[in-house]
């Protein structure tokens, strides 16, 4: 007669189950988690957009690099200004507001430098009670700035526009001392006129505070005046950088160097 064994099948235990169910929903959610940001790199590739950073260590070459990445550094002919004409370099350091990684980087360094310069014992920048922003490009940065240090902001409307007379912005009270703000200096006429409109105004200047000197006169220029000029980056820094990366060639290079010796030579003999 024929024996037929039987076996006892051995199912996993329900916590065993469990468990595995558990590993594998988490593997699932950490999938989907990794395919969505890398679906977001893509688009943002495609799209130009520069990815956020979360955090940037103050580096005004790394501030430099990213004016050229953005595209605020460009090279050709331009007139920029009565005292830049047939400038072999433009620069539009407003493009910031584009990454808001780099426009806080350029805050924080302006709140470094002054915080440096007041450190001194013999301070470079006065104190003050409020920041004045040189439209447009300035106020951008003074925005930035002024929500960095919980610093008041103002904005000195040089001439009418729209319902808006020519005035002060913002409120402040007689006698006080404003910084002002620009993001670019050539000659330094707009930070004059904003000046002359705060003094009429019974405020105080005595510092201002740039993003760029493009290095045709303006620490002069304002010293001669009464005003000390500070700066973060410069233009001959900028375009040595831009030379050692390979970004640009050594005729540009040239070009730019020898127009800078140009105006400085100018400024020289005046």
């Amino acid at each position: 007669m024929c024996k037929v064994a039987y076996h006892t099948i051995a199912f996993p235990a329900r916590e065993r189950i469990d468990s595995w169910l558990a590993v594998l929903h988490m593997i699932y959610w950490y999938c989907k988690t990794l395919f969505v940001k890398i679906g977001d790199t893509l688009k943002e590739k495609k799209e130009g957009v520069l990815p956020p950073m979360k955090e940037q260590s103050l580096d005004n070459l790394w501030l430099a690099q990213m004016l050229f990445d953005l595209g605020a550094v460009q090279f050709g002919n331009f007139t920029v200004s009565e005292s830049a004409v047939s400038s072999p370099v433009f620069v539009n350091p407003k493009v910031l507001i584009s990454n808001p990684t780099a426009l806080r980087v350029a805050s924080k360094l302006m709140q470094q430098e002054i915080s440096l310069a007041q450190s001194l014992r013999r301070p470079r920048v006065h104190p003050f009670g409020v920041v004045a922003g040189v439209p447009v490009g300035g106020l951008l940065l003074a925005s930035a700035y002024s929500l960095e240090t919980n610093i008041p902001l103002i904005y000195a409307r040089s001439r009418p526009e729209g319902t808006g007379k020519r005035g002060i912005e913002g409120r402040f009270t007689p006698g006080d001392t404003a910084l002002i703000i620009d993001d670019l200096i050539t000659r330094g006429s707009s930070i004059l006129e904003t000046a002359a409109l705060l003094e009429e105004n019974g405020l105080k200047v005595k510092d201002v505070i740039v993003l760029i000197d493009r290095e045709h006169g303006a620490v002069k220029r304002l010293h001669d005046l009464g005003y000390n000029l500070i700066s973060i980056l410069k233009l001959d820094i900028m375009l040595n950088h831009y030379m050692s990366r390979g970004l640009i060639s050594e005729e540009t290079y040239r070009t730019c160097s020898e127009y800078l010796r140009s105006k400085q030579g100018e400024i020289q003999q005046s």
